[in-house]
C-alpha cells in the first residue's frame, strides 16, 4: 500500500540553509522509488495556521518511505532543513 511523506514549511529561519537543503535533497532520492505530487505550488489554506509551502512525496510502502527518511544520505541533508525552517513532517499510509 502506498505511503505519502508530507512536509509543511511553517516559517523560514535561514534562507542559506534552505538553499543548501534544496541543492542536496534530490540526490537522496537515488535508489528510492518516489513520485513527487506537490512541491511548494500555489495553495489555499482552508483551516489552521498559514504555512509557507508543502511537499507531498509518494512511496510504494510505509517501509519504503521510512527507508528514505532514515537513510544516511537524507539524514545528512535534513540537518540543513532543520536549521533553515520550522516544519511539520509525517508519513501517512494511503488507501
Amino acid at each position: 500500500m502506498s505511503a505519502f511523506a508530507v512536509f509543511t514549511r511553517e516559517k523560514t529561519l535561514d534562507q542559506a540553509e534552505m538553499d543548501e537543503y534544496t541543492r542536496k535533497v534530490k540526490a537522496t532520492f537515488a535508489g528510492h522509488q518516489i513520485k513527487i505530487h506537490a512541491a511548494y505550488g500555489p495553495q489555499e489554506m482552508l483551516e489552521g495556521d498559514p504555512i509557507e509551502g508543502a511537499v507531498i512525496i509518494e512511496f510504494p510502502t510505509m517501509a519504503a518511505a521510512k527507508a528514505w527518511y532514515y537513510s544516511p544520505a537524507y539524514q545528512e541533508v535534513v540537518k540543513h532543513r532543520h536549521k533553515g525552517a520550522s516544519y511539520q513532517a509525517y508519513i501517512v499510509e494511503g488507501l
